[in-house]
């Protein structure tokens, strides 16, 4: 029997969408999860996995020269100084954190609703996805090994107006002059970095790396990341705010900074992540334990350097 539908104001002889719907299969998505970014901090920075999770960074003591030496043509009636590099008694370690999460999936649901997506598989990655972003935090904020927490103070400046100018960029580099890899900032600052260029009509150069594009200056990428907070925040409401810019030297032959993680995890998933299946309990339930590794060390004191202070509500007419 043809169904009477009312379209635009006519009555209609025919199948209603509402009715028809009940036939038609739904094309879907994945679960999307809003709070996921990138995590370039993570991509771009050189990683060394430890055997033990125990990382002693040797540091030789310099004065202004590290050894005394002969510089001659001849040595006949020249006395060739002597001498050795010292080392500092009691070096640095650093030892791994964990960052850990349960996730428990009902089997009944596994079973079930598992097509066309699988729901223990759409949990993990979900999970995964979020350890990772915390581990991206933790690299920059984390009160024993985080990247801010132990920049050295003669690796610190202040902005000279608030606003991140050319200028600022220039003394950045200046503190980490020896192959700088990377800014790092937050996307509030780049913005704000990007209206000064603007306004001294010296916009910045954007290059593709991995698959992103990326501002430059000086021909070096600044990074996104949204962990290098704004007031505290990675989200700020208020138009203002202030923050911190990173210039990085990354990779250990460049005594650089460096991610640790521990290698050769037993159930290893990913790099310094593993993933433990816990069994199931009487309620059919399944649960996962998944842990991740991490830590980082500055190798040298100008390895790293920060701008303080940066305000990104600096706005311009251009007329």
């Amino acid at each position: 029997m043809a169904n009477e539908t009312e379209q635009n104001g006519f009555i209609t002889n025919a199948l209603g969408a509402k009715a028809a719907y009940n036939l038609a299969n739904v094309t879907k998505t994945k679960p999307q999860f809003g709070a996921l970014t990138p995590k370039w901090l993570t991509k771009f920075l050189e990683f060394k996995g430890l055997e033990t999770g125990i990382f002693r960074v040797n540091k030789v003591v310099e004065g202004e020269t590290p050894l005394d030496v002969l510089c001659s043509q001849t040595k006949k009636n020249d006395i060739v100084p002597e001498g050795f590099v010292e080392y500092e008694s009691e070096p640095r370690e650093y030892r791994l954190n964990s960052i850990s999460t349960i996730i428990n999936v009902n089997t009944a649901v596994e079973d079930v609703y598992s097509a066309p997506y699988d729901q223990v598989q759409e949990q993990l990655g979900l999970a995964i996805e979020s350890l990772r972003e915390r581990q991206e935090s933790q690299l920059i904020n984390n009160d024993d090994y985080g990247l801010l927490k132990n920049i050295a103070d003669s690796q610190r400046i202040q902005t000279r107006n608030g606003a991140p100018t050319p200028d600022d960029m220039d003394e950045l580099i200046t503190k980490v002059w020896k192959e700088p890899s990377f800014f790092l900032a937050h996307p509030r600052a780049i913005a704000a970095f990007e209206r000064e260029c603007t306004r001294r009509g010296v916009p910045p150069v954007t290059v593709n790396i991995a698959g992103g594009n990326f501002l430059t200056w000086r021909g070096i990428p600044i990074i996104p990341t949204d962990k290098l907070l704004v007031d505290g925040l990675k989200n700020p409401r208020s138009q203002s705010g202030k923050t911190n810019i990173l210039l990085i030297r990354t990779g250990e032959a460049k005594r650089g900074v460096i991610g640790l993680f521990q290698a050769g995890l037993k159930n290893e998933h990913s790099r310094g992540l593993s993933v433990r299946f816990r069994g199931i309990d009487n309620k059919g339930v399944a649960s996962y334990l998944l842990s991740l590794y991490c830590s980082a060390a500055i190798l040298a004191d100008d390895a790293i350097a920060v701008l303080e202070d940066v305000e990104v509500g600096e706005y311009y007419d251009y007329d």
